[in-house]
């Protein structure tokens, strides 16, 4: 390829890249507020966080990027760019799936951990901030990992707005030098080490969060060795 065609798909990497942590970080928020509403005490509550959670669990993800790139400018009158579009297609879309990441997470703590918030004290509040929530967000981002990789794939769903992501991108390279299956064989590759680099930094955060509350490959080997030095040795 020549150096403007290169151009073109460092480009449409930047702007994948970009749409990316945009729509993760809205999901992240929507997760965690939605999430931790499905658990609330009062009904109301939890029935509104549901009713967002099944309405867009329930419809396509390329259903509401048109919805919301061709509709709202009709029904409010304001255009969103495409990048901001996308966003916020995707970033409601997958924060839907989020959500109940956060609810089963929550809900698999030990009751006596929160039991025991209540016997000190503390507000519903301080329970989540102080006891739930440090215990359930390790075990909640190998399943975000896999949610990160699917909004990955998602983003390449922009294309179809004309936003000049990576796919897009590869579909103009493609239609100026007609080579299918070399000019798609890149893009896979391209997507793949995205994915693997993001896989890496995910499992590297478990570790070290996991770590922070006792279990973490450091403190099993720290309690062998306790256990070594309490038994005289090793059976």
């Amino acid at each position: 390829m020549t150096s403007g065609l290169w151009e073109l798909v460092l480009k449409g990497i930047w702007t994948t890249v970009q749409l990316l942590v945009l729509s993760a970080l809205l999901a992240t928020v929507v997760s965690f507020v939605v999430g931790i509403a499905r658990t609330h005490r009062l009904w109301i509550v939890r029935f509104l966080a549901g009713f967002y959670t099944e309405v867009f669990r329930g419809t396509s993800a390329l259903v509401m990027i048109f919805w919301v790139f061709f509709v709202l400018p009709v029904a409010f009158g304001w255009q969103l760019v495409p990048l901001w579009a996308g966003t916020l297609a995707l970033g409601l879309t997958y924060g839907a799936y989020g959500t109940e990441i956060v609810r089963g997470a929550l809900n698999a703590v030990d009751p006596a951990q929160q039991e025991g918030g209540v016997a000190l004290s503390f507000t519903p509040w301080q329970r989540m901030r102080l006891i739930l929530l440090p215990q359930a967000v390790p075990e909640m981002i190998p399943s975000f990992c896999n949610l990160l990789i699917e909004l990955l794939k998602g983003t390449a769903l922009v294309s179809v707005m004309g936003m000049g992501d990576l796919t897009f991108s590869a579909n103009l390279v493609r239609l100026a030098l007609q080579q299918s299956a070399e000019i798609y064989t890149y893009i896979l590759l391209i997507y793949f080490v995205i994915a693997f680099t993001l896989t890496r930094l995910m499992r590297g955060l478990e570790k070290k969060l996991k770590a922070g509350i006792g279990k973490g490959p450091a403190s099993t080997e720290s309690k062998r060795v306790q256990t070594v030095g309490v038994g005289g040795g090793v059976s």
